[in-house]
């Protein structure tokens, strides 16, 4: 059976088990590799996507729980070939190394960013926290986060 859902803005209906994982479908299926497979269990924050705005392990989450809903990627963060404010703070800010788990940051950031437009640093940290970064770029990415949002 299909399943209907709206990603990154677009209408999409994917042939998929319904126990199949977000991550797996938004990979194999639709061809958008930004979010990245880290550990499968909740723990790191790479495959975080927003759904219905709030943000959300696509690791784990079932195709079949989202049927209906509005899913946005990392691809989905820009407009028209053109960053988000917040993409570009974090090339001005230079917060990122490899980049592994920047698309989920980005994602968790831009949710932290709509409910709350000049949060503190003890907001940024707060929001950002599940997310884990070996290479050490914590405080850039937090002085991104307060550049895009104007602070």
């Amino acid at each position: 059976m299909a399943i209907k859902l709206t990603v990154n803005d677009r209408s999409v209906s994917v042939a998929a088990d319904d126990s199949t994982p977000l991550l797996s479908v938004l990979r194999d299926e639709l061809g958008l590799h930004g979010t990245k497979y880290g550990c499968g269990t909740e723990q790191c924050g790479a495959c975080m996507v927003l759904i219905d705005g709030e943000p959300s392990y696509s690791c784990t989450r079932e195709i079949g729980t989202i049927a209906g809903k509005s899913v946005t990627t990392v691809e989905g963060l820009s407009r028209d070939g053109a960053l988000s404010p917040l993409q570009q703070a974090f090339i001005d800010e230079q917060a990122g190394q490899c980049g592994y788990c920047l698309s989920g940051i980005l994602i968790a950031a831009t949710a932290l960013l709509k409910k709350k437009p000049k949060p503190s640093r003890d907001d940024i940290v707060a929001a950002l926290d599940p997310h884990l970064c070996r290479c050490g770029i914590h405080n850039r990415v937090v002085r991104a986060v307060q550049r895009a949002s104007g602070i």
